[in-house]
């Protein structure tokens, strides 16, 4: 199955830097560009690509707009959009996540990582730079106080929200618990339900918010 990718961001050179790195890489293909964020959210809803890459800074709509638009709470289908942004520590960022985009990276992210950061976008692992991912959950600690679940989380369940909130993916933590990757899968789903998280994104802030990994 090929994943198709939309590529939007006001620089012509950027789209096509991203688009003949996708476009190299079997099983992926950029199937439309937009220059600014109401063609990103047009093209979007009419192509309902497998993910949306999406600048902050855009003409007409910004990238935060334009998110949650696509994925935001009451989005009743909402689509896969991954924000990739030169500002690492812009407050945009963390607003970006919070309208629903499954996760970011910077600009200047080797190639290997934009590939690794589509294919986990569709598989629902979002990822983020690694140069970034403390800093920027650290901006949640705390934030908004304590929120705990009306159903406790099991012990794994708990491990694995952890796991989560430290960046692994769902392989890496079958491998560590020792556990099938279908089990990884359920125990997140279940705590995911319980927290109210809609992504891998918003159960990794839980657990900053929360103060379970400082």
């Amino acid at each position: 199955m090929t994943i198709r990718v939309l590529v939007a961001d006001d620089q012509t050179l950027v789209r096509t830097g991203f688009r003949l790195v996708l476009d190299a890489e079997p099983g992926i293909t950029v199937i439309s560009e937009a220059a600014d964020g109401e063609a990103a959210v047009r093209l979007a809803r009419q192509l309902r690509p497998d993910v949306t890459l999406m600048d902050i800074r855009m003409p007409k709509l910004d990238g935060l707009r334009a998110t949650e638009l696509l994925a935001g709470p009451g989005v009743e289908d909402p689509l896969r959009v991954l924000v990739v942004t030169t500002y690492d520590v812009d407050e945009n960022v963390y607003a970006a996540l919070l309208a629903g985009a499954c996760g970011f990276l910077l600009k200047d992210a080797r190639p290997r990582l934009l590939v690794e950061a589509v294919h986990a976008a569709v598989r629902g692992e979002a990822l983020v730079s690694p140069a970034v991912t403390v800093r920027l959950l650290a901006h949640f600690t705390g934030a908004g106080g304590r929120a705990k679940p009306a159903t406790p989380l099991t012990g794994r369940e708990l491990d694995v929200v952890l796991a989560v909130g430290r960046g692994s993916t769902n392989a890496e933590i079958a491998a560590r618990l020792r556990v099938s990757l279908s089990t990884v899968k359920s125990h997140l789903a279940n705590a995911q339900d319980k927290i109210g998280a809609r992504n891998r994104t918003e159960t990794a802030i839980w657990a900053w918010r929360n103060g379970l990994l400082r």
